[in-house]
């Protein structure tokens, strides 16, 4: 698969997010019956970035001053005719968010193997030209960005130099807002060409 990748990585990236959702699935025993989101970063050359996802896993890319979200939500409503072709349905019931089968908040997921039928593994998949422009990119679980929007992330992550710092501070403000879901957050930082 790795020479794959140099000649058309986005082949591979699918390839790897298959074997991901397989691999799950096989340590069910492990893992219970529960899934996960996910979303990767991938730079080629110093001058190509991929970026991957499933669910609700986001990453924003500060470039010549511009935010720019690399990813996609899979909310259920926006895959609403798969899932239904698939059997399933969408659900706002219990409460106010479109749920697969009444269960699931995102409709692509690793794992889930009780919704599996109705879910989708494959990621969407973004490439951005980066050069001396390019900032900062973000890469977060949905805890953070249920309760900050991409420019307001990027406010804040612009205000440390270093990204560790960075990525507490956004989850330090996540929490501060009250987000009942996990928090993970990566920084990286781009030094200038």
């Amino acid at each position: 698969m790795e020479e794959e990748f140099w000649t058309q990585p986005d082949r591979a990236i699918i390839k790897a997010y298959d074997k991901t959702d397989q691999a799950i699935l096989s340590h069910r025993p492990d893992l219970g019956q529960g899934g996960s989101t996910a979303v990767t970063a991938i730079l080629v050359n110093g001058s190509q970035l991929w970026v991957a996802n499933i669910g609700d896993s986001r990453s924003v890319l500060l470039k010549g001053g511009d935010v720019f979200q690399m990813t996609t939500d899979h909310d259920p409503n926006a895959d609403r005719s798969s899932i239904e072709n698939k059997g399933g349905f969408v659900s706002n019931m219990p409460g106010d968010v479109p749920r697969v089968n009444g269960q699931l908040a995102v409709a692509r997921a690793f794992g889930d193997r009780n919704l599996k039928s109705h879910l989708r593994s494959d990621p969407d998949i973004q490439v951005k030209e980066i050069d001396h422009t390019a900032e900062l990119l973000i890469l977060a679980s949905d805890g953070l960005w249920k309760v900050m929007n991409n420019n307001e992330a990027v406010e804040i992550a612009k205000r440390s130099k270093d990204p560790q710092v960075a990525a507490k501070q956004l989850t330090a403000e996540a929490l501060k807002r009250e987000s009942k879901d996990d928090i993970s957050c990566i920084v990286v930082r781009f030094k200038a060409q």
